[in-house]
């Protein structure tokens, strides 16, 4: 089971378990067009004409285990990998996931982190997850808090927050970028971590999974910000309805451009 991890809104109350909410939706089909060789009765060269997508660089992922089998030889039984989503919105929380795979079970089809994957691929690679994983769990800062102790340390906190739910305790952690001084557990910070590290490409993809799902919740409250679309994140669009609405609740009003000149505050209102 998902555990989320402390959250102080209302909605929400603190200790509550959630599953993390999923579509079930097949992928789209990937079409490639077969080369083609002209030839005339002429002495000319065979000219190929290559499908469009060979002419893009194609992108092979670089998603491995070698972190995680580093860990285990060292004798780690339970490695978890560790990341954040939401750092650089203007709205909602920041969530962070921890994750401890399966070394049995198969991977997810398709693994990666979770900025290279569509929607319906992150949703069906994070419910894969939540059946065959050993145990996850999800801590996430609102706006409040991110306002008062600032993004990095609400980011390291909502970190804290998720390892304290799992279930088994991990022994070893896998981290995005970040070295988590806080913990006392031996860990490991990996720079671009959630593109090569399956650990930590999981817990992006369920972090980010259960992002989206409360941004859209969110979107039902406050339908004039549209963040569904954006979920939080500082578009042309939402600057265009902070302008015209000011700022509401789940906004954290310490960020440029939430709060700027001639700008409302939605939470004055009665």
């Amino acid at each position: 089971m998902l555990v989320v991890g402390e959250d102080k809104s209302e909605a929400n109350g603190e200790g509550q378990s959630r599953r993390l909410p999923s579509d079930d939706h097949p992928l789209p089909a990937t079409t490639h067009n077969a080369p083609h060789t002209h030839s005339s009765l002429h002495p000319t060269p065979n000219v190929q004409h290559p499908s469009s997508s060979s002419l893009r660089k194609r992108r092979e992922s670089l998603i491995c285990t070698d972190f995680e089998d580093e860990a285990r030889a060292s004798g780690f039984r339970f490695i978890a990998g560790v990341d954040e989503v939401g750092r650089g919105a203007l709205a909602g929380p920041v969530v962070a996931a921890a994750v401890i795979l399966d070394p049995h079970a198969p991977l997810p089809k398709g693994l990666d982190d979770s900025k290279k994957l569509t929607a319906l691929q992150r949703e069906r690679i994070a419910d894969e997850i939540l059946r065959t994983a050993v145990a996850v769990a999800v801590g996430q800062i609102e706006a409040d808090e991110i306002d008062e102790i600032n993004i990095l340390q609400a980011t390291r906190r909502a970190m804290l927050v998720a390892l304290e739910q799992l279930d088994p305790c991990a022994d070893f952690l896998l981290i995005d970028a970040l070295q988590l001084k806080e913990c006392a557990l031996p860990q490991k910070a990996i720079i671009h971590g959630d593109a090569i590290s399956t650990s930590i490409a999981a817990a992006s993809v369920l972090a980010k999974s259960y992002r989206d799902a409360l941004m859209r919740g969110f979107h039902d409250l406050y339908p004039q910000y549209n963040f569904a679309r954006h979920v939080g994140y500082g578009t042309r669009e939402h600057y265009v309805a902070l302008r015209e609405h000011g700022a509401c609740l789940i906004h954290r009003k310490s960020f440029r451009g939430v709060l700027g000149e001639g700008m409302k505050d939605e939470r004055t209102r009665v």
